[in-house]
C-alpha cells in the first residue's frame, strides 16, 4: 500500500513526531518517556507501514498504533517500576502578548492542564483527539475502538469533571 521511500519515511516522521508527542505526553506524563516512546512509535509505523491495508484513513491507523503502544507502556514491568513527575505544563505554549496576559493566560493554562492531566486516561485521550488534534468523533472513535455515543458520553463527562476540577 505504501512505498518504503524518502518521501514516506519525511512524511511519516513529521507526523508522528509532531502529533504523537503530545498523546503519548498525555498518557505518560514525562516529557523524556513521551519523547521515548514516540520515538518508538514512528518506528514501530515504519516498520508496520506493509500491513497498512486502506480500512481507514491512514491517519486514524497512525493514532491506533500510537494509543496501543502507550496503552501497553501503562501495563508494562518498566512503568510500574519507575515512577517521575513533572510539571504539566511542559509542552504548553507561551502567546507573544504583553506580559501581564502572558502570566495570567500561562496560569490559566497550567491550571487547564493540569486539570486535563487529573482525569482518567479514557476522558484525557478523548480531550486531546477531539480538542487539540481536532479529530472528528466518527474517527476518534475508529482510533479507541469504542462507538460514536461512546465518544460522544466521554467527552461530555470529561468536560463535566474539568468545570467541577477548575471551579475548586
Amino acid at each position: 500500500m505504501f512505498s518504503t521511500g524518502r518521501s514516506t519515511l519525511k512524511k511519516l516522521s513529521s507526523f508522528v513526531l509532531t502529533h504523537h508527542l503530545q498523546l503519548v505526553y498525555s498518557y505518560v506524563n514525562n516529557k523524556e518517556v513521551a519523547e521515548d516512546l514516540t520515538q518508538d512509535i514512528f518506528v514501530k509505523c515504519y516498520k508496520s507501514l506493509h500491513t497498512y491495508k486502506g480500512k481507514s484513513n491512514v491517519k486514524t491507523w497512525l493514532w491506533r498504533i500510537a494509543i496501543n503502544h502507550c496503552k501497553d507502556y501503562i501495563k508494562s514491568w518498566y512503568n510500574k517500576k519507575v515512577i517521575v513527575t513533572e510539571d504539566e505544563s511542559t509542552y504548553i505554549g507561551i502567546q507573544k502578548e504583553s506580559v501581564e496576559q502572558t502570566v495570567i493566560q500561562n496560569a490559566e493554562d497550567r491550571r487547564l492542564a493540569s486539570a486535563v492531566m487529573n482525569l482518567p486516561i479514557k476522558y484525557r485521550e478523548v480531550i486531546y483527539l477531539f480538542y487539540y488534534e481536532e479529530l472528528p468523533i466518527k474517527d476518534i472513535a475508529m482510533v479507541i475502538e469504542v462507538k460514536e455515543n461512546t465518544i460522544k458520553t466521554r467527552l461530555k463527562r470529561a468536560k463535566e469533571l474539568l468545570k467541577k476540577g477548575l471551579e475548586e
